[in-house]
């Protein structure tokens, strides 16, 4: 029995049997969404991101990102998704959290001001900084997840030519810290003041070394205002480097492994 979703799965009919209680009004697909079938629900009580996995490895993942947002919940400066894990009737989970209103950094951020550009920058620094402060000593396991074995359970089960010596690499300079894994623009969210509020996405969380996910912010384009303030709040630059490098070559080959299989989904954000 398949344990993810497709499209071709009911969906909606999910979503309504999920909130029950609700009127929906419009549900919306978000054709970015890589690892999981993202769908934006608006009900009269308010409006709710489904994400659905789309193969086993996600599936498993998917658990994991529910149960770091839920560990992390009210321990930053940021608001993050109250996370709820969900199963179907054929007990494959997808998760389902409450919309945190706000613009998406990747969506504004050639439109800021220099005085906003470098605010999210030093907001975006403090969030790591606390994220990776937080004590786990109480941690779920599941929390505990090694960055670098996520890293290289998923190239492997979606690379064609596997990138070992960024694995060798990440896993040397491997911290205990926690780290968000996937820190990139897509996943930061400002209010209307262009202040960041928020983040979202746990989906790669877990234990690592913070400077990940400074390289993780810096792996993608953005204005030189905006990584040059972000990066002078750090001081190792030169693993930041290598560690971008790295990322550079995760996202390369994740995103032929989504044009092969999933043709529908944005790869824009590249």
């Amino acid at each position: 029995m398949a344990k993810f979703f497709t499209t071709k799965d009911p969906l909606n009919q999910i979503i309504a049997e999920t909130l029950i209680d609700h009127q929906i009004l419009n549900t919306e697909h978000i054709l970015t969404g890589w690892t999981n079938i993202v769908i934006e629900v608006t009900t009269d009580k308010g409006s709710y991101f489904f994400r659905f996995p789309r193969n086993p490895f996600w599936s498993k993942m998917i658990i994991k990102d529910a149960a770091v947002c839920n560990f992390v919940e009210g321990k930053t400066s940021f608001y993050t998704p109250q996370m709820k894990l969900c199963y179907d009737s054929k007990r494959r989970p997808f998760s389902i959290h409450r919309k945190i209103e706000g613009y998406c950094l990747g969506d504004r951020i050639y439109h800021l001001s220099h005085t906003a550009l470098t605010g999210a920058a030093y907001d975006v620094a403090k969030f790591i900084k606390e994220l990776s402060n937080i004590n786990l000593q109480n941690a779920p396991d599941k929390v505990k997840y090694p960055l670098s074995d996520f890293l290289k359970e998923l190239d492997y089960q979606h690379y064609d030519q596997h990138i070992d010596s960024d694995h060798t690499y990440i896993k040397q300079t491997e911290k205990q810290n926690l780290v968000h894994g996937d820190l990139n623009l897509g996943n930061i969210l400002l209010d209307s003041n262009d202040k960041v509020i928020g983040v979202i996405d746990f989906c790669f969380a877990g234990t690592g070394n913070p400077n990940m996910d400074v390289a993780r912010m810096l792996s993608r384009p953005a204005p030189t205002e905006f990584t040059d303030t972000l990066l002078g709040q750090f001081e190792d630059t030169i693993e930041i480097a290598r560690m971008k490098e790295a990322w550079q070559h995760i996202d390369a080959g994740y995103a032929n492994h989504i044009r092969a299989n999933f043709p529908e989904i944005n790869l824009n954000q590249l």
